[in-house]
């Protein structure tokens, strides 16, 4: 079913985005670092994929869970929507385990 793996990872996105709405993780405690942090490392590792595209470690494989477009050969449509995930979600567990060492430690959250 094309499309399904866009479609999970839009939930997941989603998930993890009412989880950082609910503990104020990371976007709902600061929107700007968080926008900040997560395109810069969307953009980090959209080179890092160029860099292995180029020299012929990743390779796009045929999958009928992807919508079929490239932005670049070998570059799905879906790739920098997991790695804008990925780095939101990096951010998300970095304030949940930063809450959690402050209360471990006895300080406030903050």
């Amino acid at each position: 079913m094309p499309g399904l793996y866009l479609l999970a990872l839009l939930v997941s996105f989603g998930g993890v985005a009412l989880l950082d709405r609910r503990f104020s993780l990371a976007w709902w405690r600061d929107r700007r670092t968080t926008l900040i942090a997560s395109l810069a490392g969307t953009v980090f590792f959209l080179a890092w994929d160029a860099v292995g595209i180029a020299t012929g470690v990743f390779v796009k494989g045929d999958s009928t869970l992807l919508l079929g477009l490239d932005l670049a050969p070998h570059l799905p449509i879906e790739e920098p929507v997991f790695l804008l995930f990925l780095s939101y979600l990096a951010l998300v567990v970095h304030g949940a385990a930063h809450r959690r060492s402050a209360r471990r430690d006895g300080n406030a959250p903050s």
